[in-house]
């Protein structure tokens, strides 16, 4: 059960927005990861608890950021409530979407997971809804990922395989490289791994 730190910062400037304390590790069922998130004095602000099934899916997932909560799963596409610190603008939605995404690396690894993709293919569009700190706000975003390589690492704990992804924003036509070995994101934008106290789980 891999337990690690990743730091978050800005993809423009690079202005430290905090970190994420987590765990993640998988199972009968799938793949569950669980973090804490830290402001950059170390004030906690927020919490993120995602369990896919074995094929990637999100079956449950529950967003914290300030007193702003969502609780979400795959269902009729992707649905979910969002709730306000009162209580009284809880708001369910639903989008004909694979899956969801927002700040935390798990759900790098997640989409990753869902999509499976091979070496040297074309680019796969997966549509995503996507949470944003402070309040959580949902926004449909279409991405096209692409497996460019793998390399295998020897490590002390022996061989570890990172795969390269290009992911293009279909709306902006932007791109970034993630970097993944099993579980673990090790780089993507916004997005450094800090320490890693095991090495990554593999997925069967």
């Amino acid at each position: 059960m891999p337990r690690g730190r990743y730091s978050l910062h800005d993809t423009h400037d690079r202005t430290p927005l905090g970190e994420e304390h987590f765990h993640c590790a998988p199972g009968p069922s799938g793949w569950r990861y669980v973090s804490q998130v830290t402001a950059p004095g170390g004030d906690h602000v927020g919490s993120v608890d995602l369990t896919l099934d074995e094929l990637g899916r999100p079956i449950r997932l529950e967003l914290h950021a300030a007193d702003w909560q969502v609780r979400g799963a795959a269902l009729e596409g992707v649905t979910w409530v969002r709730t306000d610190p009162s209580g009284e603008l809880a708001t369910e939605g639903n989008v004909r979407a694979h899956a969801f995404t927002g700040a935390s690396p798990a759900f790098l690894v997640a989409t990753a997971r869902l999509l499976r993709l091979g070496a040297g293919g074309a680019g796969t569009r997966v549509r995503l809804v996507s949470f944003a700190a402070p309040v959580l706000a949902p926004r449909t975003l279409d991405q096209s990922w692409t497996l460019t390589g793998s390399a295998t690492h020897a490590t002390d704990s022996g061989p570890l395989v990172v795969d390269e992804y290009r992911v293009t924003d279909l709306d902006t036509g932007e791109q970034a490289a993630v970097h993944i070995a099993g579980d673990v994101v090790l780089s993507a934008p916004g997005v450094e791994l800090e320490h890693l106290d095991s090495p990554p789980s593999r997925f069967g």
